[in-house]
């Protein structure tokens, strides 16, 4: 539990409610695989792995829920070679060669012919609501299901606005610092043994140093050669070892044996909660010190850029509109089917149709609904 930490900051007038009205909200958007024409789905599963258990669990003081994503992909080679084997009859029934638009038609149809034959691959994301401190925590070193979490987060709760944590300090700077003088590392923390450098020119050169004395003038020749650290080993009083990034991510996270050597309680989630929150608490907050402190946050409503059209879909466009006021029913499947198109010109059609104001968001379980 918790290896790999993205750390957000809640708004200062978002108020989480209590746990049993946390736990009613996340049972709006429960997990459910995907279905044959889906690629990806994602909700909220029980931290305990109970089938029918709380969403939402209280260990310590600290709330814990936890995300699980679903996805399916098909090989880009079995649809190239689809593709081909089309094209290849069109060319011998027609006497024509398809151009590049109705090729790109023709892969979503495939990809929608494949899609249901696609293995899924389940992961899920531990959530750490830190409240004293006011942080979302998220155990991921994947910026994308971060985002899922931070979509479900929003769906499920209205008013709910996260800010990347940001320090007055960039880590990258911090990092540099550090490198060139081991004394101005802020108190508890040391250097371990792996340090990543990389160029800003054209070359994007990287050097890697893994298992070595970071004292090492070779590396201080480097970076003052213009490469920059991304990635820093460091250890914190003694009790955990971490990477930090030059996005302020904090990978691979070990608990070292002082913290995990005494003996566990019954509960093991429990134990592993209270643990890790505890250390990881601490750690988080000395680090922003040592950083400089929290930067003042500014929050603002993510904008969707918006949706390019081309004049074909323009013209598709008017269609669906009237097809999904009519019908009232705003879904990326019945869209395609109805108008007979591939699945992801239907899919920006309906992204379209949220833009104006049409019809809502997608929920995590993939519905929609008509705006009046």
């Amino acid at each position: 539990m918790f290896k790999n930490l993205i750390i957000y900051t809640l708004h200062p007038d978002f108020q989480f409610p209590g746990l049993m009205e946390m736990d009613v909200a996340l049972r709006h958007n429960p997990f459910t695989p995907c279905s044959p024409s889906q690629d990806k789905t994602f909700g909220w599963v029980p931290p305990r792995g109970d089938k029918h258990g709380a969403l939402v669990e209280s260990v310590a003081g600290q709330r814990i829920a936890r995300l699980q994503i679903e996805t399916k992909s098909v090989p880009s080679s079995a649809i190239n070679r689809r593709l081909d084997e089309i094209t290849a009859k069109i060319e011998e029934t027609e006497g024509r060669k398809p151009g590049r638009k109705e090729c790109r038609d023709l892969k979503e149809d495939i990809l929608q012919e494949l899609l249901p034959h696609a293995f899924p691959k389940t992961t899920s994301v531990w959530v750490w609501f830190d409240l004293a401190n006011r942080r979302v925590v998220l155990d991921t070193a994947s910026q994308s299901r971060a985002d899922d979490v931070v979509t479900a987060l929003v769906l499920a709760f209205d008013g709910l606005a996260l800010s990347p944590l940001q320090t007055n300090t960039a880590p990258l700077a911090a990092m540099t610092g550090w490198l060139t003088d081991a004394e101005s590392l802020p108190p508890n923390f040391v250097p371990g043994r792996h340090v990543e450098l990389h160029s800003e020119d054209e070359m994007k050169s990287v050097v890697k140093f893994d298992r070595h004395h970071l004292a090492d003038d070779q590396m201080r020749l480097h970076i003052g050669q213009g490469k920059l650290p991304t990635k820093l080993a460091l250890e914190w009083s003694g009790r955990v070892s971490f990477v930090l990034t030059h996005g302020l991510q904090l990978r691979k996270i070990e608990l070292m044996d002082v913290v995990v050597s005494g003996e566990r309680e019954a509960d093991e989630f429990d134990a592993d909660v209270a643990i890790c929150t505890a250390e990881l608490s601490n750690l988080i907050d000395e680090l922003i010190d040592g950083l400089g402190g929290e930067m003042d946050h500014v929050f603002e409503p993510e904008v969707k850029p918006a949706p390019k059209l081309d004049a074909d879909d323009e013209e598709m466009y008017e269609k669906a509109v009237s097809l999904v006021k009519k019908d009232n029913i705003p879904s990326i499947s019945y869209v395609q089917r109805k108008l007979q198109i591939g699945y992801n010109r239907a899919a920006r059609l309906l992204e379209a149709m949220e833009r104006n104001g049409l019809v809502s968001p997608m929920s995590a379980t993939g519905q929609r609904t008509v705006i009046a």
